[in-house]
């Protein structure tokens, strides 16, 4: 079997879809992109394939192990995505050829389904209490929300208390034992997080994500000696060797690597495997659309660490276009009780509407990160 063809199909919202075709009629679908980046990791997407053509898709990690190393070049954002979608994709392909879900030929499953949640916004948008409320009628046992708008280095404790009645409001509106994730998104510098961390602590969160951005990981050791609760981070975090120093440093509960960014099903599979030797969990990113979310749940099935997944649908960048629209099957991600099932289809366990992703395609997006700033005009972290 060899690869003939591919196409990029670049769909509202905000996603890019990958489409490899082989001479035996099997295609496999891949979401390579990084939110507000989708053209520029097109180009790196199309830059990759050239290689690809004519080779035989079975053979996965070599051709991991060729975009990754040949380049000289690794590594970051852009590159990791181009080869996470691609590497969906050939999986995709993989487990169609043998009849068989992916999960099947990473060992089998490890759980029959993984727990979900679901993002009830926190700063634009921020009436959390009765998201949260809505979210959990609707049968969900966790939701996450961003803890914070923009903060400074050092802001004013009128700025905290607003996070505090924000997670307060979401608490009273749903009991006692529903997780609350806090996402303090990299917006928030280390003077910031130790109070905020300590001051939220009471309300006893699911985790903390993010509280400070990646490049200034040395900061959880003194976050995390200042509060019990589990500290999760890794969203943009791109390789194994990225997470290498933050699992041996020890100040992570739980790591967050997006399969659409962190070199796709091949590597994350290891990424969650490396933490679970370190005793953490794992609780893969993925705000992006039906394809990550299946091969998230297809490395979910086979990890013992993986202990929830998040999912977007509903989710606010949403509107107007979401998950389901793009699949056949409706019901693959039907959430029970807080939970949703391993899909069990050959492949990623979904069949892509390819007519709904051309028409799609022909509107097309051009969606980029807002950008915001302080009231003394420097731009802030969002």
């Amino acid at each position: 079997m060899k690869i003939t063809n591919y196409e990029l199909f670049q769909i509202p919202p905000r996603w890019l879809f990958l489409k490899i075709d082989t001479d035996e009629g099997i295609t496999g679908w891949g979401e390579p992109v990084v939110e507000g980046r989708a053209a520029t990791v097109k180009t790196a997407v199309e830059e990759l394939m050239e290689y690809l053509i004519d080779k035989d898709p079975l053979s996965i990690e070599d051709h991991w192990n060729v975009m990754y190393r040949s380049g000289f070049y690794r590594g970051g954002p852009i590159l990791m995505s181009a080869i996470s979608g691609i590497d969906q994709a050939l999986w995709d392909i993989k487990g169609k050829y043998y009849g068989q879900p992916v999960h099947q030929l990473l060992g089998g499953k490890a759980r029959e389904s993984i727990k979900v949640y679901s993002w009830i916004g926190g700063d634009r948008p921020y009436d959390v209490g009765n998201n949260a409320k809505e979210v959990v009628e609707r049968g969900f046992k966790a939701v996450k929300m961003n803890g914070t708008e923009e903060l400074q280095y050092v802001d004013s404790h009128e700025k905290v208390e607003q996070v505090i009645e924000r997670v307060a409001a979401v608490r009273e509106a749903v009991c006692p034992y529903v997780g609350i994730g806090i996402d303090f998104h990299g917006r928030v510098h280390k003077p910031m997080a130790k109070i905020l961390a300590k001051e939220i602590e009471s309300f006893r969160p699911m985790f903390i994500e993010e509280p400070v951005l990646p490049e200034n990981n040395e900061a959880l050791r003194e976050i995390a000696s200042l509060v019990s609760t589990p500290i999760a981070t890794g969203e943009r975090m791109y390789s194994k060797w990225d997470f290498k120093r933050l699992l041996v440093d020890g100040y992570v509960d739980i790591i967050q690597p997006d399969l659409s960014h962190a070199g796709g099903i091949t590597e994350c599979k290891k990424i969650l495997s490396m933490a679970e030797a370190f005793d953490v969990a794992a609780a893969p990113h993925c705000p992006l659309g039906p394809i990550a979310l299946a091969a998230c749940l297809q490395v979910d099935a086979t990890c013992h660490n993986a202990f929830i997944q998040e999912q977007s649908l509903d989710i606010h960048y949403n509107q107007g276009s979401d998950l389901l629209d793009y699949i056949m099957e409706k019901n693959v991600f039907t959430y029970k009780d807080g939970y949703v099932k391993i899909p069990n289809g050959p492949g990623l366990g979904i069949e892509i509407n390819e007519s709904h992703v051309r028409k799609m395609a022909d509107i097309s997006h051009n969606w980029h990160n807002p950008v915001w700033r302080h009231k003394d005009g420097s731009v802030a972290e969002w």
